[in-house]
């Protein structure tokens, strides 16, 4: 049986918004390609690294001075369409954004949580951990958080993804209650095995586990498609700051 192809792009430190537009440009290929009947495979996975940010999903009611105070910290806060309560992301954090038609798989929004957090899984095994499932969301090592996931679907085509604590520095995690849940800890890779386990470490393991769980294959994407999408995203961009300067002169 053939295996899907999923294009990997490697963004490295990249901003939340930025990743967020990049992601939004791919799902607009999957779904372009639905609205005219066809089935292109624009199947990709972001992996990307964040500067400080929290990010909420669609059931999130912080007040705005909480809000402030995050801010305050020297982190970006945004809203997003995901599932989920409040998470941070930053430095040292693999974050890993798949953009697939889940048609090619499986059209269970459950199967994919589930296949997310299998992958996550056998990363810590492989790393000689013993990562779990519980009925929260997302990979425990105990009681401790080491991949948090959540994700939107329109279509059955995906956006959002899983971040995994690598070497990130989890004192971020102490202003507010990681997805919403009180008396839960947080943990890394790092922390877990007694070595540094950096994002360009964890990578090929990640990318290893998720073929696996995924019966897919991955590759690098093209420069051409990267420049693409990228020319596009930065145009958005600077045609958002123009409207913007308008609307404010």
């Amino acid at each position: 049986m053939q295996q899907n192809m999923i294009k990997v792009w490697k963004l490295g430190m990249i901003s939340y918004d930025t990743a967020l537009k990049i992601q939004l440009a791919l799902a607009r290929k999957h779904l372009d390609a639905l609205m005219k009947g066809q089935d292109g495979n624009f199947d990709t996975l972001l992996l990307v690294e964040h500067k400080p940010v929290f990010t909420v999903g669609i059931r999130d009611e912080t007040p705005p001075e909480e809000v402030s105070r995050l801010k305050n910290l020297g982190a970006e806060f945004r809203k997003t369409n995901r599932g989920g309560l409040i998470t941070f992301h930053g430095p040292g954090q693999l974050v890993a954004y798949p953009i697939i038609n889940l048609k090619h798989y499986k059209t269970s929004v459950k199967w994919y949580v589930n296949s997310l957090e299998e992958t996550v899984i056998n990363v810590c095994h492989e790393l000689g951990i013993k990562g779990n499932r519980s009925p929260y969301t997302g990979v425990w090592v105990d009681d401790n958080k080491i991949a948090a996931i959540g994700i939107h679907a329109s279509r059955y085509v995906t956006t959002h993804g899983i971040s995994i604590n690598c070497d990130n520095d989890l004192s971020w995690f102490d202003n507010i209650d990681p997805c919403g849940i009180e008396d839960k800890g947080v943990t890394s890779l790092t922390k877990e095995t007694g070595v540094i386990c950096t994002i360009d470490k964890i990578t090929p393991i990640f990318l290893q586990c998720f073929d696996k769980v995924f019966g897919c294959q991955t590759e690098d994407i093209d420069i051409k498609t990267q420049e693409e999408i990228l020319n596009g995203v930065y145009s958005k961009i600077v045609s958002d700051k123009v409207i913007a300067g308008q609307q404010a002169a």
